[in-house]
């Protein structure tokens, strides 16, 4: 099949699937049938009506474990300032495809399901490939963590790519999130006598101020940097001439590897004290994959050949589907790379330069080559996954 990545990346921007609701069938389907028919295995999975995950394989003739390639198609909302370019409508203008989602990250699932379909022609593939395009990934990883708790659908990968947002740069880790809800209590009274009551939105204001000085306290990561914690939201009252008795305020916090979720809980008890209540949200983990890794080592190669430089290990401020996956398959070498723009992300007139998916075109299928060829030359020795899928010490 004649298809290019800008071409499908316009298609895919067509597709209203803004989280919430999602609503991801029908572009799920539509990828599904595309990769249907270059010959791959598709099957769909549903966390709720219309929330649709597909996973499609191309199987090989070898016993070498498959590499897989995923992407989400959710997105985020449109936004309160209204847009000049059309959201769904995939416009061109220059070197700009515009759209939500064109960044984060349909420009990504594009690029990969024309890679996919071209490798499909393949001849005699030694290692198999998988794609999983998710559902629900903005809201904590939904589609891939219900993936995750089925019996034999995910299968076997010897190594991850997702294909977020990195300008074509490939990236070894992201951080990890956890979210709390804070409560404060107070006592209810009329407005025109406050003494006699107690504020709780007065109590939330001196929360609010404690953790905008909160200081985490532990080195920085050398590729992440350091933690994170954002008040997002913060609600109370139910009227105005009422003194609140009760007032939440929503925090996120993005996380390092050495961070847990039990010490940074306890972190905020010893600094709000015994009179807030905190309710933990969701999460999810962060990830790392040593730079140093031989097939990470490949990547590189590959992107300095396509840009001319050594790309510098890097990683995302924010968290993927790999924070699911990766654990789920074994902890295999992970990276992240796509033609997106990270800072076009969840923004108003989001794009993705049209360069930049060409070029993401080209470097996953040169991606998935070297990995089916480093794959060919045996990872038993190298402690990833043996050729028969057996987990090594390097993914315990």
């Amino acid at each position: 099949m004649n298809l290019e990545p800008i071409s499908l990346t316009r298609k895919l921007l067509e597709f209203q699937t803004v989280n919430p609701p999602g609503i991801e069938r029908a572009c799920a389907r539509y990828l599904g049938g595309l990769l249907d028919g270059a010959g791959y295995k598709t099957s769909y999975s549903e966390f709720a009506e219309k929330r649709t995950t597909l996973v499609a394989r191309l199987s090989a003739g070898g016993e070498k474990v498959p590499i897989c390639f995923t992407g989400h198609l959710d997105t985020v909302p449109l936004g309160a300032t209204p847009w000049s370019k059309k959201p769904f409508g995939g416009e061109v203008d220059g070197d700009k495809v515009y759209g939500r989602g064109a960044s984060d990250m349909k420009s990504g699932v594009a690029a990969m399901t024309v890679m996919a379909l071209r490798l499909a022609q393949t001849k005699n593939p030694t290692a198999g490939l998988t794609l999983v395009f998710t559902a629900g990934e903005e809201t904590t990883c939904l589609g891939a963590e219900h993936l995750a708790r089925l019996d034999n659908v995910l299968g076997q990968a010897g190594a991850l790519v997702a294909g977020e947002p990195t300008a074509n740069t490939p990236w070894v880790a992201h951080k990890g999130c956890v979210r709390f809800e804070i409560r404060t209590k107070g006592i209810a009274a009329h407005a025109s006598m406050p003494e006699r009551g107690d504020n709780a939105i007065y109590k939330a204001a001196e929360v609010v101020a404690k953790l905008r000085r909160f200081q985490f306290d532990i080195p920085d990561h050398p590729i992440l940097g350091g933690p994170t914690l954002s008040v997002g939201t913060i609600s109370g009252g139910t009227a105005i001439n009422l003194v609140p008795d009760e007032a939440t305020i929503g925090v996120d916090i993005r996380i390092l590897p050495s961070q847990n979720e039990e010490s940074i809980l306890l972190q905020l008890w010893s600094l709000l004290g015994p009179d807030v209540e905190i309710r933990r949200l969701n999460g999810a983990r962060s990830v790392e994959t040593n730079a140093e890794n031989e097939w990470v080592q490949s990547v590189f190669n590959i992107i300095e050949r396509l840009h001319g430089k050594r790309p510098v290990p890097g990683g995302a401020s924010y968290f993927t589907d790999c924070s699911v996956l990766t654990p789920a398959y074994g902890n295999p070498p992970t990276i992240i790379l796509g033609p997106g723009e990270s800072e076009m992300a969840h923004k108003t007139d989001e794009f993705c330069y049209l360069s930049k998916i060409r070029v993401g075109g080209r470097s996953l299928h040169r991606d998935r080559s070297a990995v089916v060829l480093w794959l060919r030359r045996g990872t038993r020795s190298r402690g990833v996954l043996d050729s028969v899928g057996r987990r090594s010490k390097e993914g315990d």
